[in-house]
């Protein structure tokens, strides 16, 4: 199967979008959700804000996108109450013996991998592409799973390595709360 990741266009739009809506937690069955899912609804504008800081990447394959993943300083996500938050408990976590802060990391995800190209390499992959665009500009990365979806937890602490640093309540869900060290290749063989 031949897929290519790359940093996502305007042209993309549509293709994202119609991911989202097909993974999107509220639009799912309670018996599609052990699957994975996504929790973040994008509109269009917050998609194009993202894409004008180079923060949504995407897979394609026959010309069809079949994967997404963003990422994007604090001062962005900041439109959302929960990240608000999430930036206001950030220093009671530290990784790589720094203390976090918005300065010194970057909120990675949602990421979406259709169902019909996960455990093939996509997700490596796009995170790699996502890995080499941020890592310049943040050594850390900060992202959060809902624990209602233990298949992000096992992708990301298996195939990405993300650690978990703990674990936060938001409008009565719970979370892990991960760190990734943006130096670290995922493809790299150790």
């Amino acid at each position: 199967m031949d897929f290519h990741t790359r940093p996502a266009t305007a042209q993309d739009l549509a293709g994202i979008l119609q991911l989202q809506s097909l993974y999107l937690l509220a639009n799912l069955p309670p018996e599609a959700r052990d699957n994975g899912f996504v929790t973040t609804p994008f509109t269009e504008p917050q998609i194009l804000e993202a894409l004008a800081l180079n923060g949504v990447f995407v897979a394609e394959a026959q010309g069809e996108i079949i994967a997404y993943a963003y990422a994007a300083p604090w001062s962005y996500w900041k439109q959302w109450p929960m990240f608000e938050y999430m930036v206001d408990i950030l220093p009671e976590a530290s990784f790589l013996d720094a203390e976090l802060s918005e300065d010194n990391c970057f909120q990675y995800g949602p990421v979406c991998v259709h169902e019909n190209w996960r455990n093939t390499g996509v997700f490596q992959h796009l995170f790699e592409c996502l890995r080499l665009a941020w890592a310049p500009k943040f050594r850390i990365s900060i992202t959060f799973i809902n624990m209602h979806n233990p298949r992000s937890l096992a992708a990301h602490t298996r195939k990405l390595h993300w650690e978990v640093l703990g674990h936060f309540s938001y409008n009565d869900n719970r979370y892990y709360l991960l760190a990734c060290d943006m130096e670290r290749s995922v493809l790299a063989k150790n």
